[in-house]
């Protein structure tokens, strides 16, 4: 017998491959009867340029500026995302009652996808692809691999199909 899936967890970069898979993600929610958990996680900054910024900046002024930019970048992209989720189901307003958080953390993509998994009881992740061909490949050796690789629940990787989308969200 398969087990039951409860909450499923939509993992987002903001890129129309990942906004092509929320429906792949509203679709196993609305079969089992399950709850959607949105994450977008934002990559800390590199050594390298936090390096940079320092010829310009003491220590207490770059972390003084990095805490201000994060929050505000964390309220626009749950703004984002919840107006995205609006649109998408706005002729399903019972659909999107599932939507039960967004989740907007800092630090590696991999890490915090399992993190969260975890942290909501996940029991399936859906997540979308990058590029083309060996582009593809590559981006799908990084996020996508780790996490396969590291966890012992379905992941479902959604290519954008060929030819054009309807869907996006950068215009929200």
């Amino acid at each position: 017998m398969l087990p039951k899936i409860q909450n499923v967890l939509y993992a987002t970069d903001l890129s129309r491959n990942s906004a092509y898979a929320f429906r792949y993600a509203v679709n196993t929610a609305r079969k089992h009867d399950a709850k959607i958990h949105i994450l977008h996680v934002i990559e800390p900054l590199s050594p390298q340029t936090e390096a940079l910024l320092l010829m310009h900046l003491d220590h207490k002024k770059l972390d003084r500026l990095k805490q201000d930019s994060e929050e505000k970048m964390h309220r626009r992209i749950e703004e984002r995302l919840k107006q995205f989720a609006e649109k998408e189901l706005k002729d399903d307003p019972e659909t999107l009652k599932r939507v039960v958080g967004i989740h907007i953390v800092q630090g590696d993509p991999a890490t915090e996808i399992l993190n969260k998994t975890d942290e909501c009881g996940c029991d399936t992740i859906i997540m979308g692809t990058h590029g083309k061909g060996a582009i593809s490949h590559a981006f799908l050796g990084s996020v996508s691999e780790r996490v396969l690789r590291r966890i012992r629940k379905p992941v479902y990787i959604i290519p954008l199909p060929k030819g054009e989308t309807d869907i996006t969200l950068g215009d929200v």
